[in-house]
């Protein structure tokens, strides 16, 4: 029988933080990029180039975290499952009496407790004791390759929006469009991103503007200071 789910927003939660937040370092990290190269004079083929190695740098960069980061995860998952194995080879009347106790400290009466134990090991015993002892669930374990490659695409999708604006641009508006851009694409961010977490969408909006903000003020200071030291 197929587990039941409902429609609750906690359950987007996972691919929610980390599409939001490949997105969010792809528009951010690429725009005060482009605007840092921008305000040292850089010309217009040195500016395009920065931004596309930084696109393709982040992507893989945010490829390679998430795949390492969940593969760890998935690796201590593994581990877990395992030892649950053998302790019900080898173990399962302390098994038995482990997950009776689990429902007892649910509520359940000593009789009934012991009596949904059994039945509940007799149709799975791992997939019980994972999910009532660990919290893991089989099929929700840890995909890295999934996790990588949906990072990755959230960041170069994110990054192509300040990277367009700077190419469209002509050389006198490109500063202000890659701002004007960038501020745009975030609060379409922080708004589907809220929305699709069922919160509201004026928070986070705030959060991912500020930080942008600060972000592209702070590299464009640094970039016409290192341009002028240059020069």
């Amino acid at each position: 029988m197929a587990r039941h789910r409902e429609g609750h927003y906690s359950h987007r939660a996972g691919w929610l933080r980390a599409m939001v937040l490949g997105a969010n370092d792809g528009i951010i990290s690429t725009a005060a990029l482009l605007l840092g190269v921008a305000a040292a004079d850089a010309t217009r083929n040195a500016l395009l180039t920065a931004g596309m190695a930084g696109l393709v740098a982040g992507a893989v960069s945010m490829a390679l975290g998430e795949y390492v980061s969940v593969a760890s995860q998935r690796d201590t998952e593994r581990s877990d499952i395992a030892k649950e194995q053998w302790e019900l080879a080898n173990l399962a009347d302390h098994e038995l009496d482990e997950l009776t106790a689990i429902y007892r400290a649910k509520g359940l009466g000593p009789d009934l407790a012991r009596q949904v134990a059994v039945e509940l090991t007799a149709h799975d015993a791992l997939g019980t004791h994972l999910r009532e002892e660990l919290g893991i669930v089989e099929s929700d374990l840890a995909r890295p390759v999934q996790a990588a490659g949906s990072s990755a695409a959230a960041f170069a999708i994110g990054a192509s929006v300040p990277l367009a604006a700077a190419a469209l641009a002509s050389s006198s508006l490109r500063i202000g469009m890659i701002i004007t851009v960038t501020l745009v694409a975030l609060v379409v961010l922080g708004f589907v991103g809220a929305r699709a977490g069922g919160a509201s969408a004026t928070r986070p909006i705030v959060r991912v503007v500020l930080g942008g903000i600060a972000a592209m003020a702070f590299t464009m200071a640094v970039g016409a200071l290192f341009g002028a030291a240059v020069n």
